[in-house]
């Protein structure tokens, strides 16, 4: 394996369709163009079109989905029967992606005559605006996250997210198969999927071709869902520790108190990273157990070796 190397996520751009949106967030099909298969949605950010609909287009990306909630219902309401289709005429033809109704809002005739006119869907939720918009923009943020791949093992421990990263045949399956005999999950391995979903949370999955597959030398593939049951699998995880497995060099100096913090930087979101020397003899699934648990419990404000260290300077400065 090529180092560990962690930063070059793909230039790609990715896309969501507009009928995985509708299915989970349980959106009602106002008006629905004929090429509906064909409706993609490329950005995270969404809209509030009020000052589109007030006559400014100077920063409108068509790009976006489009939200009408109370305050833009409001204002069209407010205009003469003429102004509002003038309104409503101009802002179709500009070709937003999509425009969602929110808070069972009433749809104004003039919308799915000129969305028709124009090929523009309208769907409608229940949800109020402020919910909704939250919801839709986690989907969209998880959907075209920036993302890269990375040869390795996911597990969950306790509830951590646990990037195993080592040499190919350094025992990274088999402690993966060890863990979940145990009762933790498999959520990719051979190759991890990783996505920045923000400025400080990365996700990682298996692709789904191997979802759920580890492959143990001298056996082969094996499914880890079929035999040992759907609570040791899981689909994704947040990333919050990765461990890197070394081969054992004699003479080596390694951690031995935890006073040190290694860090590795995976598109440029830093997270906690333990380096663990391999040999025979040592039981490497509950060393991970040790090292998840830890990890939380740092998490939660409470770091042992501080504590020790603290400890013992203070039983130094009493003598």
């Amino acid at each position: 394996m090529d180092g560990y190397e962690m930063n070059k996520e793909t230039e790609e751009k990715y896309s969501v369709s507009l009928d995985l949106l509708i299915k989970s967030l349980q959106l009602r099909e106002v008006y629905m163009p004929e090429n509906r298969e064909d409706i993609y949605i490329s950005t995270r950010d969404v809209n509030r079109p009020g000052l589109a609909l007030s006559g400014f287009y100077g920063a409108f990306d068509k790009k976006r989905i489009q939200i009408v909630g109370r305050a833009e219902h409001g204002y069209l309401n407010s205009l003469s029967e003429e102004q509002r289709k003038k309104s409503v005429e101009t802002f179709f033809a500009a070709g937003p992606a999509c425009v969602v109704n929110t808070t069972n809002l009433s749809t104004f005739d003039d919308f799915i005559g000129t969305a028709e006119t124009n090929a523009v869907p309208i769907l409608a939720t229940p949800e109020q605006t402020s919910a909704f918009m939250a919801a839709l923009i986690a989907k969209l943020n998880f959907e075209l996250a920036p993302r890269m791949g990375r040869h390795g093992v996911f597990v969950e421990i306790y509830g951590e997210g646990v990037l195993i990263l080592g040499e190919s045949g350094i025992g990274k399956s088999e402690t993966a198969v060890e863990l979940v005999k145990r009762g933790h999950r498999l959520i990719a391995d051979d190759m991890v999927e990783i996505k920045k979903v923000s400025a400080i949370t990365l996700l990682g999955t298996a692709p789904e071709l191997t979802r759920h597959y580890i492959e143990l030398r001298g056996i082969g593939i094996v499914d880890v869902r079929r035999i040992f049951g759907m609570g040791a699998v899981k689909m994704t995880e947040k990333v919050d520790l990765v461990i890197k497995l070394q081969d054992w060099v004699q003479g080596m100096q390694y951690e031995r108190f935890g006073l040190e913090y290694e860090q590795m930087e995976i598109m440029g979101i830093k997270v906690p990273c333990i380096t663990i020397p391999v040999k025979p003899g040592r039981n490497l699934a509950i060393i991970l157990e040790v090292a998840a648990m830890n990890n939380r419990q740092k998490k939660m404000g409470y770091d042992t070796a501080a504590e020790l260290s603290k400890k013992l300077m203070g039983q130094i400065e009493e003598e």
